[in-house]
């Protein structure tokens, strides 16, 4: 059931009501509006699938307001495989702008920051989708954590380090929460965990994460991206022990938990290989 806090602007267009007249203002009536709007800047990469588009957009709910910054994602004909692929992740037929709305929502019901969802929307062909979008709001004054550190990170000292052992079990108690959730993100570098000025912590860059049926292999997944992007100039063994043990609760590691550690470290090895192999720097190594 949709949220109250949205109205239907159109067909199969959905947005929150505080931005219906941002919204009108740039045109952004209708899934087709959306697909053949300029507006914004072009945020592509050369390695962003051709049938993806990303575009920051500079939104004013209301004369005299500073505008709020939001990004745009579209999803145009979506290869038949992908979409076959996501309805078995998500073990249901929806578009893609569709799961990145509908994994928000979950998350943000089970107390997990996400990005604001400002409006969604898809197109149907006869079985397939034809093309789906999801606007969001930029996470405000808030940086990732690949960006900005805490400053006890950039010091030493017996009160820095007790700020990064508080920090560090923070972000732990974060992410253990968000596996809770039956959740797994499949991206989870520091460059997709953002953190506010008040030290509350989000996740962003939902398009690939889901409920898998195999929970564990993509639980070690998630915790190899998280070691391997924590980098190895700030972040000791101590500090990565400290973070696992508070992440699932214990004491002292179990034998369980050494199999599981060994597991996220070849993972963790591997992703630095392939790295290594197409030039690129690799953080835990720093």
């Amino acid at each position: 059931m949709m949220s109250p806090e949205f109205m239907q602007m159109s067909k199969s267009f959905f947005a929150r009501k505080e931005y219906e007249a941002a919204l009108r203002q740039m045109h952004l009536t209708s899934v087709d509006a959306v697909f053949s709007s300029r507006a914004g800047t072009d945020l592509n990469k050369s390695n962003l699938a051709s049938y993806r588009n990303r575009t920051r957009l500079e939104l004013i709910r209301r004369p005299n307001d500073a505008a709020t910054t939001a990004f745009l994602k579209r999803y145009n004909k979506p290869p038949v495989l992908v979409q076959l692929k996501s309805w078995l992740c998500h073990r249901g037929r929806k578009s893609l702008g569709g799961c990145d709305f509908q994994t928000a929502a979950d998350l943000q019901e089970a107390d997990i920051n996400t990005p604001k969802t400002i409006a969604f929307g898809e197109r149907w062909g006869l079985v397939f989708e034809r093309r789906s979008f999801s606007i969001t709001e930029k996470i405000p004054d808030a940086e990732s954590l690949e960006q900005k550190l805490p400053d006890c990170f950039k010091g030493i000292g017996s009160e820095n380090l007790k700020a990064r052992r508080r920090f560090i079990a923070q972000l732990a108690a974060f992410i253990k929460n968000f596996h809770e959730t039956g959740y797994r993100h499949r991206d989870l570098y520091f460059a997709h965990i953002f953190r506010d000025s008040r030290g509350n912590f989000y996740l962003i860059d939902l398009t690939r994460a889901f409920k898998p049926f195999f929970a564990e292999r993509f639980r070690i997944k998630d915790i190899a991206q998280l070691f391997y992007s924590a980098p190895g100039r700030h972040f000791s063994g101590t500090d990565r022990l400290c973070f696992y043990l508070a992440y699932t609760g214990r004491s002292r590691l179990t034998v369980s938990d050494k199999r599981f550690i060994r597991k996220v470290l070849a993972k963790a090895n591997r992703i630095a290989s392939h790295d290594r192999k197409h030039g690129r720097s690799v953080p835990f190594a720093g």
